[in-house]
């Protein structure tokens, strides 16, 4: 395993992070701690979750799950970068999501309490909050309260937030904050108004990040290079697009990718998988490595089902990519070509 920096800060952490998602969702209890012992022997200690995952939603299902893993000793707790992330609905009643300064307190106790640790090495938002006026929640909120919330037109200040993040950093219950689904206006405007009052801020900001979701180079990309923010990239294989989807289909296979989304990009799959078997190498894995070789990238966050596919991811960062393969995964793959305003005015 390598490892690198977080951001601008100290904090070493491996170059692939372990995603959690699936624990206590698609993969059961028993893999699921086979899974993260077996991530520490790989030398990966970037372990990440949210207090919403696992199902059903909401319920700290996978931060559960993960306290019972760390509550068996060994060292468990010291050997890893622990993160978790607030923002979503954690209740039936209005104000128990979102980043009020009630709710970042609250919350944070409450994945403490599941994780039975006693601090949380990078506490991250999961979304900005806008406030959401009525009928404009996210439909993943589906939430009948949102539709009586009336005067909700706004989020929460970003004095409220950094002051609640500097008490649980006072407190001993945090220790780095980042973000996750941050534009780069938001991370700028945040971490802008840290440094007025002395904070150190955002510290990453974990983005949808692949080879074919490459939006966050126009602008998020060049502002946490500029800030010093580690960008932690989710999705790095866009749900199995990039893991091989249409040789499963072809092997018989069941695959989860709808058979729009394939045909969707089925020219652009068959020139990826073609040219990745020239290479020797599974498509999730180059899809991995590309993601390690993009300047201002931190750690991919590789989310195993199963400890078939943990142990397959890792070869990714053994995986050097030429100057040549990387031109022919941007002609398969193409992003906006530059950084905003260049991508698109002179």
């Amino acid at each position: 395993m390598l490892y690198t920096q977080l951001g601008r800060t100290g904090l070493t952490v491996s170059r692939l992070g372990l995603g959690t998602m699936n624990f206590g969702a698609d993969t059961g209890e028993a893999e699921s701690l086979a899974i993260m012992d077996r991530a520490l022997e790989l030398g990966i200690n970037f372990f990440d979750t949210a207090d919403m995952y696992g199902r059903p939603l909401g319920n700290g299902v996978t931060e559960t799950l993960m306290g019972r893993w760390l509550a068996q000793g060994g060292g468990r707790r010291e050997k890893i970068i622990l993160a978790t992330k607030l923002y979503g609905p954690m209740g039936p009643l209005p104000h128990q999501r979102g980043l009020s300064a009630a709710h970042i307190r609250r919350a944070c106790d409450e994945s403490l309490r599941r994780l039975g640790v006693e601090a949380i090495d990078l506490y991250q938002m999961h979304h900005i909050d806008r406030g959401y006026p009525s009928g404009m929640a996210p439909k993943w909120l589906n939430l009948q309260y949102m539709d009586l919330i009336r005067a909700c037109d706004h989020g929460p200040p970003w004095e409220e937030i950094w002051q609640a993040m500097e008490q649980l950093i006072a407190a001993g219950k945090i220790i780095y904050v980042g973000s996750s689904n941050f534009a780069a206006w938001n991370i700028a405007q945040a971490n802008t108004l840290a440094a007025a009052r002395g904070f150190l801020g955002l510290v990453s900001e974990q983005s949808k990040y692949n080879l074919a979701t490459r939006t966050v180079e126009l602008e998020v990309v060049p502002a946490c290079r500029a800030l010093g923010v580690g960008i932690v990239p989710y999705s790095p294989v866009g749900g199995g697009l990039l893991a091989g989807a249409l040789e499963k289909t072809t092997e018989g296979r069941r695959g989860s990718l709808p058979a729009e989304m394939l045909d969707k990009y089925r020219p652009q799959l068959d020139a990826y998988e073609a040219f990745c078997r020239e290479l020797g190498e599974h498509p999730a894995n180059v899809a991995a490595a590309w993601l390690l070789s993009r300047p201002g990238v931190t750690a991919p966050i590789v989310g195993p089902r199963t400890l078939d596919q943990l142990n397959s991811s890792v070869r990714a960062v053994e995986i050097q990519l030429s100057a040549e393969v990387l031109a022919r995964l941007d002609e398969i793959w193409p992003g906006p070509g530059n950084q905003a305003p260049e991508a698109y005015a002179w």
